[in-house]
């Protein structure tokens, strides 16, 4: 099982597979994702400190690009979390003052479970 460091808090064991968002609530941390979870708010956006992936689903690359985030940030509802990562979250319920998170986001990736390498994202996007 992948460890996942979360900035500020005690690292854990995940269920490879499980999305990033998904593992960040089980660890205790109140992160939004006010679109349910779908790639289209970007306030589930974490900045990695290590084990970025190399792909993203084309969902999270066209989200990222059209609010000028692509390089900077990562939408965690858009990853798997399959190898070791630290990140920090960078929008929560209690620091953005939401009443809640928003919808909870389903187990598997939505809406597009196919994933690219940012090049050739780039590269197609062109």
């Amino acid at each position: 099982m992948p460890l996942l460091q979360i900035v500020g808090h005690e690292p854990l064991e995940v269920e490879s597979g499980a999305r990033l968002v998904l593992a960040i609530e089980q660890a205790g941390v109140d992160i939004g994702h006010r679109c349910g979870g779908r790639g289209r708010c970007t306030t589930c956006r974490v900045r990695f400190h290590q084990g970025e992936p190399s792909v993203m689903t084309r969902a999270e690359y066209e989200k990222l690009r059209e609010r000028d985030l692509l390089g900077e940030v990562r939408l965690s509802c858009q990853i798997v979390v399959n190898e070791a990562m630290h990140v920090e979250p960078l929008m929560t319920v209690s620091a953005a003052g939401w009443s809640d998170a928003g919808p909870q986001p389903a187990p598997e990736v939505e809406p597009e479970a196919s994933w690219f390498t940012i090049q050739d994202l780039r590269d197609t996007a062109r």
